[in-house]
């Protein structure tokens, strides 16, 4: 992954229907060569595909809420078998299978509180192997759509985190 590479991403990450044609002269690159790039970073599976972005609002999904999911027992069986059954639901936006006190947190997307409550009463909280639930009302969520690639690092770079003046 080199500066080309990075920006070949930041430019389809900010337009991802531009051609070919228009992603190399916003490079400044060949066309042969950007395409030649693209199709490396996808077989090398840094580029995963191509979406559209949904508004939740415009499809009758306005109310947005996390679901933090205790399992118990905690075998693998169970995990998994969860985490497929909820990935399936089309209510389901996000699973994340976490660390810590939960073992889940599942973004939702619904057309209203009681949609919300049907949803983890009927589905969630009726699981066999729920020991817990937790739901969080989303009021407000900024999705970042795009993600910058940093640079590797390097023996020379500090790895304390504290910035250096």
């Amino acid at each position: 992954m080199d500066e080309l590479d990075a920006a070949i991403l930041a430019e389809l990450q900010r337009d991802g229907r531009q051609t070919n044609k228009e992603l190399a002269e916003h490079l400044g690159i060949a066309p042969s060569t950007c395409l030649e790039r693209v199709r490396s970073l996808r077989s090398a599976g840094v580029i995963e595909g191509f979406h559209a972005e949904v508004n939740l609002d415009a499809v009758g999904r306005p109310v947005q809420a996390l679901i933090n999911v205790r399992l118990h027992p905690k075998i693998r069986e169970a995990v998994e078998g969860f985490r497929d059954y909820v990935a399936a639901l089309p209510e389901t936006l996000a699973v994340f299978v976490v660390s810590g006190g939960d073992d889940f947190i599942i973004q939702v997307g619904v057309r209203d509180a009681g949609h919300l409550r049907d949803f983890v009463l009927d589905h969630v909280a009726r699981h066999r192997n729920i020991a817990d639930v937790r739901t969080s009302l989303v009021y407000d969520h900024i999705r970042k759509t795009s993600v910058e690639v940093l640079p590797p690092e390097g023996p020379s770079r500090p790895r304390t985190g504290r910035t250096h003046k």
